[in-house]
């Protein structure tokens, strides 16, 4: 299998690869700091000036399933404040000020949307992710990928492997055969919200997923304490010297099955570590000092693809010595066409 091997650097913000208009990725060291039913009549053309409203447009056309309403494997949050932001001395600039934001009652998912929740949400639309769709820019034709983890050489860590996707999230030749409740990954921004329209139920905010992260505790660095050795015990991450010695400690390589560590005091499984979670938001490295700029809890100000949108809770490689995504305060951002083997999602629904 050919792969486009793209260098990334130890410390960086920089886009990847072209993919539509512009394929990018930002990673754990970021500031290290078929269905019978069509979803659309036809596809939307890709190109430099229409690509994100032409996306949403076909999104907005997804017809939202009949039980909607349900909120089954779904836990009820009565709302509150807490304190939002850094509180250690690893929070970087991003993470500050630090804040106080007031949470309304919302329903969430009590785990990352899974590949069986995924594929039942395909098997009834017929709706194609963004890393299973080919495209063309400047005449020059790409086929269709995403990104996937190589940590052999310490520059080169990412690589856009052809045929990746989330029925094959390392390639052609991988599977989800017997991980139905394995989190679903290779899932673009833009494919989260378009099973959440399906779903009946939206994307957190980034205030939001913090909120219920910190399950009622805004002085906690981690989702269980403040204590890093019960770490192994609480989440899956990276153990040892990223990015080639992982003692595996927390007995999970990469990713975990749903469920697989305790829930934090709402209930909720791994909204730390094992997978990122995408949010609704724009990412702003200071977005806390342009409150005022936030319309329904978020920054709505989306208008091209080529804007961050934010991702939280770490994942499985995140690490002590290199990252801390997992950290309940931590921020990180993702461009929202791009498909990443540790990413995915969880939905929240308005009460």
């Amino acid at each position: 299998m050919k792969s486009v091997i793209i260098k990334m650097p130890l410390n960086f913000k920089s886009f990847l690869i072209l993919f539509s208009t512009l394929f990018m990725l930002i990673s754990c060291d970021e500031k290290k700091k078929s269905g019978p039913v069509q979803v659309v009549e036809q596809k939307p053309e890709i190109d430099t000036g229409n690509y994100h409203e032409n996306y949403l447009r076909e999104i907005s056309f997804i017809k939202t399933r009949e039980d909607s309403v349900s909120t089954k494997n779904m836990v009820k949050l009565k709302g509150g404040s807490y304190m939002m932001g850094g509180n250690n001395d690893q929070a970087r600039p991003d993470e500050f000020p630090r804040h106080r934001e007031i949470i309304k009652p919302i329903w969430v998912d009590e785990t990352e949307v899974t590949n069986a929740q995924f594929r039942e949400f395909v098997n009834e639309t017929g709706y194609v992710t963004t890393a299973e769709r080919s495209f063309e820019i400047k005449g020059k034709k790409y086929e269709a990928g995403a990104l996937v983890f190589d940590s052999y050489n310490p520059e080169w860590w990412w690589k856009f492997v052809k045929g990746a996707n989330w029925k094959h999230p390392t390639g052609p030749s991988s599977d989800i055969d017997g991980k139905d409740n394995y989190p679903v990954v290779q899932v673009s921004w833009y494919d989260a919200m378009a099973y959440a329209k399906w779903a009946g139920k939206r994307l957190p905010t980034e205030a939001e997923y913090e909120y219920f992260n910190r399950a009622g505790n805004d002085t906690l660095i981690y989702h269980w304490g403040n204590d890093l050795e019960k770490a192994p015990e609480m989440v899956n991450f990276f153990q040892g010297n990223f990015p080639r010695q992982n003692s595996i400690e927390d007995e999970f390589e990469k990713k975990a099955s749903v469920k697989s560590f305790p829930p934090n005091p709402y209930g909720l499984y791994e909204t730390s570590g094992n997978v990122w979670e995408w949010c609704l938001d724009t990412y702003y490295p200071d977005a806390y000092s342009r409150l005022d700029k936030k319309t329904n809890g978020y920054f709505k100000d989306f208008i091209n693809m080529e804007q961050q949108k934010v991702i939280r809770g770490g994942s499985f490689l995140c690490s002590e010595s290199y990252c801390t995504g997992y950290r309940t305060a931590a921020r990180m951002s993702s461009a929202p066409d791009t498909g990443l083997e540790h990413t995915g999602f969880r939905c929240v629904k308005d009460i």
